[in-house]
């Protein structure tokens, strides 16, 4: 299968958006409306299917923005997912947010390498470097959630090792903290610096083929954060 029907919906961050790709067409509705995901993502998916004269039935997966992001972003966009997921019979694709953000800045400039940075609030970024190649993506730096500082390290010792890269730049965290770009005059940063379900649908395709996708009851959400939501449950250190 090369052309499957995907739904992709991501609420992780404050963007809002759904796409959907059917029958070599891809249809998108994306809004920035951070405290309206729960009223909005719904409709959005709605809309598309309407659109595009697709029903539910008729996808082959779903996939969704698994985080890093917002705690309550992550679980709305996961819960809305195996919603679907269940009702449609169809697997779930958990596709990275960094990885999302770095796919978009391939897709408007043809970067080959991109560090992603979202804003973690508490005086941290969530931060991973990715590079695209024919073959797909590679990690250059795991993802994790980094004070600014250390973050701005790990971007100059890989802008050291590759300078020959095209690098990009993507995320709320440079907006965040401008200091991590600081000194690195080959970086250009991107102005796009939220995510969009449109740049989860390449990768998704690539999952289907490869057979990498899960069961709705198995997906589960990343926040790079765990030992912090475990700290504030009632009874724990």
């Amino acid at each position: 299968m090369t052309n499957a029907t995907i739904l992709a919906i991501d609420t992780a961050t404050e963007a809002c958006s759904a796409a959907l790709t059917y029958q070599g067409k891809t249809y998108l509705r994306y809004d920035v409306a951070p405290q309206a995901h729960t009223r909005l993502i719904m409709p959005m998916c709605e809309a598309l299917l309407l659109e595009a004269g697709c029903q539910l039935s008729d996808l082959d997966a779903i996939a969704f923005g698994r985080g890093p992001g917002s705690f309550t972003g992550v679980r709305i966009g996961i819960g809305i997912a195996q919603g679907l997921a269940l009702g449609a019979g169809v697997p779930l694709i958990p596709v990275s947010n960094l990885q999302a953000l770095a796919a978009g800045s391939v897709r408007r400039h043809q970067a080959s390498a991109v560090f992603t940075a979202i804003d973690a609030r508490m005086g941290e970024v969530y931060f991973a470097v990715w590079r695209w190649t024919p073959a797909g993506w590679e990690s250059l730096s795991e993802e994790a959630v980094l004070p600014p500082e250390e973050a701005t390290l790990r971007l100059q010792r890989l802008c050291e090792q590759e300078p020959q890269s095209n690098w990009y730049a993507v995320g709320t965290g440079f907006t965040a903290y401008p200091a991590l770009l600081s000194g690195q005059d080959g970086i250009t940063l991107d102005d796009v610096s939220l995510p969009s379900a449109e740049d989860f649908l390449l990768f998704a395709q690539q999952c289907v083929v490869a057979g990498a996708v899960v069961a709705p009851q198995l997906a589960t959400p990343v926040y790079l954060r765990d030992n912090v939501a475990w700290k504030k449950l009632p009874g724990r250190e």
